[in-house]
């Protein structure tokens, strides 16, 4: 017994350790985006064969489509890659975790987005990063750049203007306006749940849910969740200034400004809980944080008063709200985090790749909650039918064919919902969506082998 304890604390990392390997990321982030100033770029996709091509893709040439399409606007999807094009639209008021830090510092966020819609998705897309905060000046902006492009994803944008912006946009505009922050992460999130409860032998109708933070993540979350089942008057929400309840006469009196939150004051809470995060999470089943980076807002012995068998989604990005190893101490039995070089990494890049191709492929005029909920239970069955476990309830963003999966379900959904222009069979959706997906892998694969992208260097001194 002595020996395998000693083995044991000679195998087992220390908290130390831990926290060293979770601050890796953000090492190699600023050594590697210096070297590469950036992380994406546009490149031609047509051929090129010698000078004389550029009056086919230039002038002369050039002009017999522009006259095309001013004689029928729809022609503009044949003729240019506005069908595959979206802008990545942020004020950088609401960076990750790092709050309003401004345009150019929320850059590199659009640029990583970037990078995930053409690698995951096969989707162009352009970082937009706006120079107000002002949501008229934003909505009007979107609105003029429309022609350029096939979707729009608004990004890092403070609550409560971004959902007035999101109304607005898609309200007002003809191509599919979608804020990641709320719809992305709710569909991840919903995801991770069906199969988390699926692991804990829990009935998604029945479950009590803690939500911690009730910005734009967890007010599309309530919304989604609802509609896929979960009751209501089992979730208890929790802000800043503590549980939400029909009696927070702060949000009563602000509920022109606070609508979502209003909404929920009434609609949860059938016991009227009051109090903070510790009150919210007693005889919980699950807790869905996406609150500040800082580990530390759940303290571990508040997961031990949850019910038995308890989930701990810990959302919040660049650090979640408690280590995983904490929440695994403290008895959760699944632990996700937004992070990827943690088990269960809950984050929306499992979905808005898939969710652009899908919209993109036949054309939609929107995105709808149950676009949403289709994309949703495709993740979960494509983890289903490869097994889940504890540590194991989503796929992995390498995990490629994920992601066709979600563009051929919200495809379809929009067909069904007459949302969309071109009408596809879920096979044909399917494969288009794989070949758009593998062609900018193996384009990414083939300018690495021919080092116009160099290798990153193997150490710091290494940089040009």
């Amino acid at each position: 017994m002595g020996t395998e304890n000693g083995e044991q604390a000679l195998t087992e990392p220390s908290a130390r350790d831990r926290l060293a390997k979770a601050g890796k990321p953000a090492e190699e982030a600023m050594r590697l985006h210096p070297y590469y100033r950036g992380k994406v770029q546009m490149m031609p996709k047509c051929a090129v064969r010698g000078l004389e091509d550029f009056s086919t893709w230039y002038t002369p040439g050039v002009a017999a489509p522009c006259r095309a399409i001013a004689e029928d606007p729809a022609l503009v999807y044949e003729h240019t890659n506005k069908g595959n094009t979206i802008a990545v639209v942020s004020d950088g008021t609401r960076v990750l975790g790092l709050g309003d830090i401004g345009p150019e510092a929320g850059l590199p966020v659009m640029e990583g987005k970037a990078l995930l819609f053409k690698y995951l998705g096969g989707v162009d897309a352009v970082p937009l990063c706006l120079g107000t905060k002002d949501p008229d000046e934003l909505i009007r902006t979107v609105k003029l750049i429309e022609p350029a492009f096939g979707g729009i994803n608004l990004e890092d944008i403070a609550q409560p203007k971004c959902f007035r912006v999101l109304d607005r946009l898609r309200e007002e505009l003809a191509i599919p306006v979608w804020h990641d922050d709320q719809q992305g992460t709710a569909t991840v999130l919903l995801a991770g749940l069906i199969n988390a409860l699926g692991v804990v032998g829990k009935n998604i109708e029945a479950v009590r849910i803690a939500m911690i933070g009730v910005g734009a993540a967890n007010v599309a979350a309530f919304r989604l969740l609802s509609a896929a089942g979960v009751d209501p008057a089992g979730i208890i929400a929790c802000d800043s200034r503590g549980v939400l309840h029909a009696g927070r006469s702060d949000l009563e009196a602000a509920q022109e400004i606070y609508a979502e939150k209003w909404h929920i004051c009434q609609h949860t809470n059938a016991e009227h809980v009051t109090g903070g995060i510790a009150d919210a999470m007693r005889g919980a089943d699950a807790v869905v944080a996406f609150s500040a980076p800082r580990p530390g807002i759940i303290e571990p012995r508040w997961i031990r008063t949850m019910a038995a068998r308890p989930i701990v989604f810990a959302c919040a990005n660049p650090e979640p709200e408690i280590w995983p190893w904490e929440a695994h101490e403290a008895g959760a039995a699944v632990v996700a985090t937004g992070r990827s070089d943690f088990p269960n990494q809950l984050n929306n890049s499992l979905c808005f790749p898939g969710m652009f191709r899908g919209v993109l492929d036949v054309r939609a005029r929107r995105i709808s909650d149950q676009m949403a909920l289709a994309a949703a239970r495709a993740l979960a069955e494509f983890a289903q039918a490869r097994g889940i476990d504890e540590d194991s309830i989503l796929p992995r963003m390498d995990e490629w064919d994920a992601h066709p999966r979600v563009a051929a379900a919200v495809g379809i959904k929009a067909q069904e919902q007459k949302l969309a222009r071109l009408h596809r069979s879920a096979a044909v959706l399917f494969e288009e969506a794989r070949l758009a997906i593998r062609n900018a892998r193996d384009a990414t694969t083939a300018l690495m082998r021919e080092q116009i992208i160099p290798d990153p260097p193997a150490t710091a001194g290494d940089e040009r």
